[in-house]
């Protein structure tokens, strides 16, 4: 038998986090990224040119990843300056 539960958004009790946290953040999750590929034996090469596509999707999009939903970047079509992309 399941049990049911009460669940709540908690978005609208938190405070937006500041420009420096958000630096931050996004800091400490580029370093895992890169420690996670150094231990799975990754060549710096290889991290290098990994950091640097994550880093160009960025710019791109022109915010942090986490804050995209499907529609951003699901499609090409979703995509801005995307080449064939339909209106």
């Amino acid at each position: 038998m399941a049990a049911l539960a009460v669940v709540r958004d908690l978005r609208e009790y938190w405070a937006p986090a500041s420009a420096e946290e958000l630096e931050r953040f996004e800091t400490d999750v580029l370093s895992g990224f890169v420690l996670a590929r150094a231990s799975a034996g990754l060549e710096g090469g290889t991290i290098r040119g990994d950091v640097g596509h994550l880093e160009q999707i960025r710019t791109w999009f022109g915010r942090p990843l986490w804050d995209m939903e499907r529609g951003c970047c699901g499609t090409r079509r979703a995509a801005p300056g995307w080449p064939g992309r339909r209106l």
